[in-house]
C-alpha cells in the first residue's frame, strides 16, 4: 500500500470542487492504472443529503462506528478526546468517512447538529457515512455536507470505535489520507499516486467534450437523422484521436 501523497495546493482543490464528481472520474481514467471500470468509486448507492451545497473535495478521514452496541462507551470512555485529537491533527480540507459495523440494519446516526458543528470547526467540510444522519436541516446550516444510507431519528451509542484504519463504505475499501472528490452521483476515492495530474486531466477531458461530441450530439435545426449520426462518428472519433495525442507521451502518468 502506498503512503498518503503530499497535500494538493488549495488553488487545485478549489478547481477540483467547480467540476462534478463523473467529470473528475472521466480525468482520472486517463492518468490511473487501475481498474476504471470498477476501482476508486463506490459500489453501492449514495444518497446525498445536500446537493444544494454541490461538490465536495478532501482528505479521507476515517472513523468506526457501532451504534448499535451499548458497550463501547462503556469499554473505552475517553474515546471521543482521543477522536478528536486525530482528527484535528490531520491536514485538510477532511472528509470524514464512517463505516457502521450494523449495517445492514441502523441503530442511531454518528451524525447530527452536535458531531457536524465540532468537525466543521475542525477542518473537516463533509462525511461519507456507511450508516445514518439526523439533524438534516441543522447539519446543512453547519456546512457540513453528507453523503449517507439514510436518515434516523434518534442517535443510539453512537462512539469511535476505531479510526485512522481502512474502512470500507458502499463496498469500497478507503484508506486514511486518499483524496475523496463526491456529489450527488456518489464518490470517487482517488488511489495513492493519481492524484498529481488529475486536475489538468480533468481539465482536458471537459475541455474535450466540449469541442466534440457535445456539439454533435446536440445537432442543428434542419438535420436529418443520418446526418446527426454521420456528424456525432466523426465528432466521437475526433475526440478519440485528441485523447490518444495528448495521453500518448505520458508514461510517467
Amino acid at each position: 500500500m502506498k503512503s498518503p501523497a503530499r497535500p494538493l495546493p488549495h488553488a487545485t482543490l478549489l478547481e477540483l470542487k467547480r467540476w462534478n464528481t463523473p467529470t473528475i472520474y472521466n480525468g482520472w481514467e486517463q492518468v490511473t492504472r487501475h481498474n476504471a471500470a470498477r476501482d476508486a468509486f463506490n459500489l453501492e448507492e449514495t444518497r446525498d443529503f445536500m446537493p444544494q451545497m454541490g461538490p465536495m473535495v478532501g482528505y479521507a478521514l476515517t472513523v468506526v462506528c457501532e451504534p448499535g452496541n451499548p458497550a463501547h462507551p462503556r469499554r473505552r470512555p475517553k474515546a471521543w478526546t482521543e477522536y478528536r485529537r486525530y482528527v484535528a491533527s490531520q491536514p485538510g480540507p477532511k472528509i470524514v468517512v464512517v463505516q457502521d459495523l450494523d449495517k445492514p440494519a441502523t441503530f442511531g446516526a454518528f451524525w447530527g447538529e452536535v458531531n457536524s458543528n465540532v468537525h466543521r470547526a475542525l477542518g473537516c467540510v463533509g462525511t461519507i457515512c456507511d450508516g445514518a444522519i439526523r439533524d438534516l436541516d441543522e447539519m446543512t446550516n453547519a456546512g457540513f455536507k453528507a453523503l449517507a444510507r439514510r436518515l434516523v431519528v434518534g442517535h443510539a451509542h453512537s462512539f469511535p470505535v476505531r479510526w485512522g484504519v481502512e474502512v470500507e463504505v458502499f463496498g469500497r475499501k478507503i484508506q486514511p489520507g486518499q483524496l475523496i472528490h463526491a456529489d450527488k452521483h456518489g464518490f470517487l476515492a482517488v488511489p495513492f499516486g493519481d492524484e498529481r495530474h488529475l486536475l489538468e486531466a480533468a481539465r482536458f477531458m471537459d475541455s474535450n467534450e466540449c469541442r466534440t461530441v457535445i456539439p454533435a450530439a446536440r445537432g442543428s435545426a434542419g438535420q436529418s437523422a443520418r446526418q446527426v449520426c454521420r456528424d456525432f462518428e466523426n465528432a466521437a472519433a475526433e475526440f478519440r484521436r485528441n485523447v490518444q495525442k495528448h495521453f500518448r507521451n505520458r508514461g510517467e502518468w
